[in-house]
């Protein structure tokens, strides 16, 4: 069993800690400089965070040397000190000061490295000295490479691996625990976090079927290299000692700073729509499904979120009440009013959900949130169907504005919604999300043939 896994805590803390001190230390060294602190203050905010993006301040692993952790550090000051400096020329008002900027870096950055080091160092003694926040790892095929990293693993106790053995189709060996189709069975039983492939040991069919099975049961996978002809876009070489390893890249949405780019938009845009949109609809919308039918203005139902988790997705109640609500909508629902065939057709319904984005259930773009009951059916029968839930559902999606929404008819309309579910988790990008948002207000202007 796994014990004191604490590093998904450990980025966004740094995030945090990092922008306090940031937020508390501007007051003092830019006072008297005719400085809108408030301004200034969610400038200084921004300018952190797509720095950080860019210079890749935050990714900092259990095998980061000290020297890559000081070389962010370097650029980070460097970038950031620029961007203030910026600053200036566009508020002219304010006086500019290169002791006041000089002094702010000099003693934020020598907090920061204080910070970093003590943390740095202290995870790695707290790792060794208590066993915890371990990692559990096999590694598939039995070449001079893997018995290499396996040594790592070995003399490495600070990288806190856990090396539970050698799994290979082509060599014979007391160490080899059998064949990759034992595989599969054990990394479940030991609770695996990470499979490291030889990739000149398994075929291309088996990396498929070992990305498959990792992406369904949360497991990292990594590949070392026998030569640099395998190394390509899709993966991110990292290097233990001098031993290079090559991961799968993750999706963009897993990024921490990009998490906190896409938190912040969701909070401004939803906040946006809940003071200039449903201040004003919804009390006349309350009125018109009052008018029509019995029951609550808004309709709450459970809907699976990210990893899975149960949320309550709000809506304007479009149908007469009833005990249906996990069979979806199909065209001329008998279960559908007037009004609500009307903010069905135009998507207003779904508009409430926005409450859900600033409670921090969704997002404004994301897969959409599908039924229980679709999963269920869909879940085990269409490939990477579960990788939708790696991010939080969203609003609105690249599937439902590609046409892919409403009514499931066939197989082929869940599996081209999944594609492009995956494609978006896979390839997300801020431009992105824009493009999908303009493309909705067009389609809610045009109407759709499939919202009913």
């Amino acid at each position: 069993m796994h014990k004191g896994r604490y590093s998904k805590y450990i980025r966004p803390f740094s995030v945090l800690l990092d922008l306090i001190m940031i937020l508390m230390l501007f007051p003092y060294f830019f006072k008297g400089l005719n400085i809108d602190f408030i301004l200034f203050g969610t400038f200084l905010f921004g300018s952190w965070v797509v720095v950080s993006f860019f210079t890749k301040f935050y990714e900092v692993f259990r095998f980061t040397t000290p020297v890559e952790i000081l070389s962010k550090i370097v650029k980070q000051a460097v970038f950031f000190t620029l961007v203030i400096i910026a600053f200036f020329p566009f508020y002219k008002i304010a006086i500019f000061s290169g002791k006041a900027i000089s002094l702010y870096i000099l003693v934020l950055f020598l907090i920061i490295i204080i910070i970093k080091t003590l943390l740095f160092y202290y995870l790695k003694k707290y790792r060794l000295s208590t066993g915890n926040n371990y990692r559990n790892v096999v590694i598939v095929g039995f070449t001079d490479e893997a018995i290499n990293l396996k040594n790592i693993f070995d003399e490495r106790d600070d990288y806190g691996y856990r090396f539970k053995g050698f799994f290979s189709d082509k060599k014979k060996n007391e160490k080899i625990i059998g064949k990759t189709n034992l595989l599969y069975t054990f990394c479940i039983e030991n609770n695996i976090d990470e499979i490291y492939c030889s990739l000149n040991e398994i075929s291309n069919n088996q990396m498929k079927e070992l990305v498959e099975f990792s992406d369904a049961n949360k497991i990292e996978i990594k590949f070392i290299p026998d030569s640099t002809d395998v190394f390509s876009k899709n993966f991110r070489t990292n290097y233990y000692e001098l031993f290079p390893v090559l991961t799968l890249q993750k999706t963009p949405l897993h990024n921490p700073t990009i998490q906190l780019i896409k938190r912040t938009f969701d909070v401004v845009f939803s906040l946006l729509i809940v003071i200039g949109v449903l201040s004003w609809l919804t009390p006349l919308l309350a009125i018109l499904i009052k008018l029509e039918s019995k029951g609550p203005v808004f309709f709450k139902q459970s809907r699976p979120g990210i990893n899975e988790e149960e949320f309550s997705c709000y809506k304007f109640r479009s149908m007469k009440l009833n005990g249906t609500t996990e069979t979806e909508a199909s065209k001329n629902d008998p279960r559908v009013t007037k009004i609500g065939r009307f903010i069905r057709k135009t998507s207003i319904d779904e508009i409430p959900q926005f409450f859900n984005v600033l409670k921090g259930e969704m997002s404004v773009v994301g897969p959409r949130p599908h039924l229980w009951s679709q999963n269920v059916a869909y879940g085990n029968k269409v490939k990477k169907y579960m990788v939708r839930h790696y991010v939080k559902p969203g609003v609105t999606g690249l599937a439902q504005v590609k046409g892919f929404r409403g009514e499931i008819e066939t197989d082929d309309d869940m599996i081209n919604r999944i594609k492009f579910d995956v494609f978006y988790i896979e390839n997300w990008s801020f431009i992105m999300d824009i493009k999908i948002i303009i493309q909705t207000v067009v389609n809610i202007f045009k109407g759709d043939d499939k919202a009913y």
